[in-house]
């Protein structure tokens, strides 16, 4: 069983994710600060830290993968429908990553180990 200050602070890097909405690279570094700053406090909020940096930076990959897709949509021959749906599938993946940061930073609060669907291991 976890401490409250565990499950804060677990909450807490799930969280700093949203830096990214106001920092270039911020949903990146935020939790990586958070999580280097707190990962020898419990193995609980080494593993939640991990997953945390491995989601940011999994979706990161992803969002950058899917925006030089649409490149050639605007380069070639750009058609209202391309652009709209490349533009689409970014805002789509904006909405999963937000929601999937709420949901873990919850599930952390309340002291539950959540992993991401869809990330990559980077950090193990």
């Amino acid at each position: 069983m976890n401490s409250k200050n565990t499950n804060n602070n677990a909450f807490l890097i799930h969280i700093s994710a949203f830096a990214g909405y106001f920092f270039p690279m911020g949903g990146i570094i935020a939790p990586v600060i958070f999580w280097q700053v707190k990962k020898d406090e419990s193995e609980y909020l080494d593993a939640q830290g991990k997953e945390a940096v491995n989601f940011n930076l999994s979706f990161a990959l992803y969002a950058f993968i899917l925006g030089l897709s649409i490149i050639p949509l605007i380069l070639g021959v750009p058609s209202f429908f391309g652009i709209f749906g490349g533009i689409s599938l970014l805002v789509i993946l904006e909405i999963i990553r937000f929601v999937l940061i709420i949901l873990a930073a919850v599930k952390a609060n309340n002291g539950e180990f959540y992993n991401y669907p869809l990330t990559i291991k980077f950090i193990k």
